[in-house]
């Protein structure tokens, strides 16, 4: 049974993971097909060409010879436009193709530039130089051109794709050297609306077939991934008090024994638990330097996780569906769902957000004895009108919260040449990545791990995954604004808070000696 389940999971992913990609590439060239409607063309960046020699050719395609595609072509490729005017005040330009042969003969002997590369951003060119003293005559009065414009201004050159091994040339009219033009080229094609026709067709038939395969194959590794349903055993279970949690305060809990019952049940409040229970224990001993090659050694479960968080992602937005029509996330694809993300804390804790444990994750969605676990508690009921707002808008401050914990620094600067144009390039480290290298180099050079370090990044962490869960429409409950450090959840056993008292006999002692320092 769970082979079987996991069979049509994988055929369903590489199914619907197909079919996304050929309909979402259909809906691209939707949107190109309509860019070029009324004659348009889609167009490059007008950009100054410039060299000190006669002429400028374009570099040689040998994949589009002659020899490899017969001439004619069978269907109509497309055009190209190419928009031209002189850099050189008085100059008038030209610009022609041929073939490449004629074009040889004609350059033979003379000083020309050979385009080899160009870059937009930034724009930058590359040429081959070949050098030469032979006069060249005016380039209008050759005959071997297939197409051709010349004069002052802008000038267009359009011509329709054959097959053949050809050459773009740009030239002062008068075959003077030092070109110096200002080029822009454009490409318009009939095959864009029968191309998108296709993808879309082949996309929408994949994601018939795969998505349902995904489906039945989730719920089956979601009923062996199935955590127990009751609380998390421990959790504190006195008296709570009705409505929000109060802020923590030094006068919270009487820290005299017998303290009175009103304190109590502030602190049974506080220490409820958010329905998203993430834990993490330190490793009494860690290694120094194995973290430097744990992000190697989890390259298996990166892999794996990458089509499981595809699947995550189908699954949640077939929820989506069931929420709001039915009220009830199905269990089957809500232990999925919680299996994926167990797994990702995983490895997470043992490869690069916490560094906590030097054991080897283990490949399943299933809970297990390993140090990192994470579950979300089942809702028998959620909110019909909650999930068309709450993954977007009311998520939204925690979204730019993590987004700052985790984001990386980005660089902004506009080319003085285009002022219009402005381009970014994310650099830098995340405040949450430099806190983990910290601790990580602690670690090397003193091989311990500093507590309030941990606890700290558990803190994050468990923001985190509390809003993953909440935006994965798992639960209704908004998430806390606060960072709930250490190794467990409050009301967890084995709870015990970084600072002020505790309702006596409501939690029991940490298991790890190690727990707090």
């Amino acid at each position: 049974m769970k082979a079987r389940s996991i069979t049509m999971l994988i055929v369903g992913i590489l199914f619907s993971m197909l079919g996304a990609g050929l309909l979402f590439g259909g809906i691209a060239t939707s949107w190109v097909n309509a860019l070029q409607n009324d004659g348009g063309y889609l167009t490059s960046p007008r950009e100054r060409f410039a060299v000190d020699s006669s002429a400028i050719v374009s570099a040689r395609a040998d994949s589009i010879r002659g020899d490899t595609y017969p001439e004619p072509l069978p269907f109509d490729v497309g055009s190209i436009r190419i928009t031209a005017s002189s850099g050189s005040p008085g100059k008038d330009v030209f610009v022609g193709i041929a073939a490449r042969s004629d074009v040889d003969r004609y350059l033979s002997g003379a000083n020309y530039s050979e385009l080899r590369e160009v870059r937009f951003r930034p724009f930058r060119t590359e040429y081959r130089e070949v050098q030469g003293t032979k006069p060249l005559a005016a380039p209008a009065e050759q005959t071997f051109w297939v197409a051709s414009a010349s004069g002052s201004g802008e000038r267009n050159l359009d011509w329709k794709i054959a097959a053949g091994d050809w050459s773009v040339v740009v030239m002062n009219a008068d075959a003077s050297p030092g070109v110096s033009t200002d080029l822009q080229a454009g490409f318009r094609s009939e095959l864009f609306g029968p191309i998108a026709a296709g993808l879309l067709a082949a996309g929408a038939i994949l994601l018939v077939l795969g998505v349902p395969l995904l489906i039945f194959g989730a719920r089956g590794l979601g009923r062996h991934a199935a955590g127990p349903s009751a609380p998390v055993p421990g959790a504190y279970s006195g008296p709570v008090a009705s409505g929000p949690p109060q802020e923590r305060s030094d006068q919270s809990v009487s820290a005299q024994p017998g303290g009175n019952q009103a304190a109590l049940v502030q602190a049974g409040a506080e220490l409820r638990p958010y329905p998203s229970r993430l834990r993490g224990e330190l490793d009494p001993v860690l290694s120094r330097g194995l973290w430097l090659v744990k992000w190697f050694l989890a390259i298996p479960h990166f892999v794996l996780l990458f089509f499981l968080w595809f699947a995550f992602v189908v699954v949640t937005i077939i929820a989506w569906f069931a929420i709001l029509f039915t009220g009830r996330f199905p269990r089957a694809l809500f232990d999925f769902n919680v299996g994926v993300l167990r797994w990702s804390w995983r490895v997470s804790f043992y490869a690069y957000s916490a560094l906590g444990t030097d054991k080897y994750p283990p490949f399943t969605l299933a809970r297990t004895d390993y140090p990192a676990d994470f579950d979300v508690e089942y809702p028998e009921r959620l909110s019909r009108g909650l999930v068309l707002v709450k993954s977007w808008l009311l998520a939204l401050p925690h979204l730019i919260i993590i987004g700052a914990l985790t984001g990386a620094s980005t660089v902004r600067w506009n080319d003085p040449r285009n002022p219009g144009i402005r381009y970014e390039t994310a650099t830098g480290i995340s405040l949450f990545g430099f806190l983990v290298l910290v601790a990580a180099v602690i670690l090397l050079f003193t091989g311990r791990y500093q507590r309030p370090l941990f606890d700290l990044l558990m803190g994050f962490n468990r923001w985190i995954y509390r809003v993953i869960a909440y935006v994965a429409l798992m639960r209704d409950e908004y998430p806390p604004f606060r960072l709930d450090q250490g190794a467990r959840d409050p009301g967890e056993r084995g709870y015990v808070p970084l600072e002020g008292p505790v309702p006596p006999g409501s939690l029991a002692p940490p298991s790890d000696p190690t727990t707090r320092a």
